[in-house]
C-alpha cells in the first residue's frame, strides 16, 4: 500500500514538474520571439525597406491595412517602394505567444511610421500590427504573416 502511495505520488510529480518546465521553455521561446522582433525593428531601421524583408520567409504574407494581401517576399519588396530620406518605421512588441508545438508563434505591438507627403511635409501615422512567426527548416525563424492597422495616436502609444 505505502509503495503504490510512493509510486503514484512519484507520477504526479514527474508530471508537475514536467509542466512547469514545459511552461518555462515555452515562455523563454515567446521571449526569443520578443528578440527577434527587436532584432527586425533595428535591421528596418538600419536598411530600411532591405533591412526589413530580409526578416520575411519567402513565402510570407503581407496584409496591408484597407488594401489586397501581397503574397511572397519579392512581391512584398516591390510593394514597399522606395525607402525615402527622413522615412522611419518604429515599433515595439507589448507582447508575444509561442505555439505548443514550438514552431509558431506571433507577437503584436505599436507602431510609428514617418515619412514625407509630395510636397516634403512631414507625415506621421500610428498603428497596431500584429506578426506571425514560423521556424524554418534551417531552424531560424522568419515572420509568416505580417499585419497592421492605423490607430489614432493616443491608442498606438
Amino acid at each position: 500500500m505505502k509503495l503504490r502511495l510512493i509510486s503514484s505520488l512519484l507520477i504526479v510529480s514527474l508530471f508537475a514538474f514536467g509542466s512547469v518546465r514545459f511552461a518555462h521553455a515555452r515562455s523563454s521561446d515567446a521571449s526569443a520571439l520578443l528578440k527577434m522582433e527587436s532584432e527586425f525593428q533595428k535591421a528596418t531601421a538600419e536598411k530600411g525597406w532591405d533591412g526589413y524583408v530580409t526578416f520575411l520567409a519567402d513565402d510570407s504574407v503581407e496584409l496591408p491595412n484597407g488594401e489586397s494581401a501581397v503574397k511572397g517576399k519579392e512581391a512584398i519588396r516591390k510593394y514597399l517602394g522606395e525607402w525615402t530620406p527622413g522615412m522611419s518605421l518604429t515599433w515595439k512588441a507589448t507582447g508575444s505567444d509561442m505555439a505548443a508545438s514550438g514552431d509558431l508563434g506571433y507577437t503584436y505591438g505599436e507602431y510609428t511610421f514617418k515619412s514625407k507627403d509630395k510636397d516634403g511635409h512631414p507625415v506621421v501615422r500610428y498603428g497596431k500590427y500584429m506578426t506571425v512567426w514560423k521556424k524554418q527548416k534551417d531552424g531560424s525563424w522568419k515572420a509568416a504573416v505580417d499585419m497592421g492597422n492605423n490607430a489614432p495616436p493616443h491608442e498606438a502609444q
